[in-house]
C-alpha cells in the first residue's frame, strides 16, 4: 500500500489495515503521538478502527525530550 507520510511517500505492507497497525508498524504503538489521516486530527480512541486506504496521507507527531 503507498501512502504519504509526513510529506514522504512510503510503501508499507498491504496487512497493515488500521492507524493501530501503522504506529505499530513503525514502533510507536506505545508512545504519544497526535495523528492526522488526510487533514483531519484522530481521536486516540478511533485508532484501532480507524481503516487506512492506498493513497491517504498521514501526518504523524511524536514527542522527545531531551535538555
Amino acid at each position: 500500500m503507498n501512502l504519504i507520510i509526513n510529506g514522504k511517500a512510503c510503501e508499507v505492507p498491504d496487512r497493515i489495515g488500521t492507524i493501530q497497525h501503522l504506529l505499530e508498524h513503525f514502533q510507536l504503538g506505545q508512545k504519544v503521538v497526535i495523528v492526522e489521516l488526510n487533514q483531519t486530527i484522530l481521536d486516540q480512541a478511533t485508532r484501532a478502527e480507524t481503516r487506512i486506504t492506498d493513497g491517504d496521507r498521514i501526518e504523524i507527531v511524536h514527542f522527545v525530550g531531551g535538555g
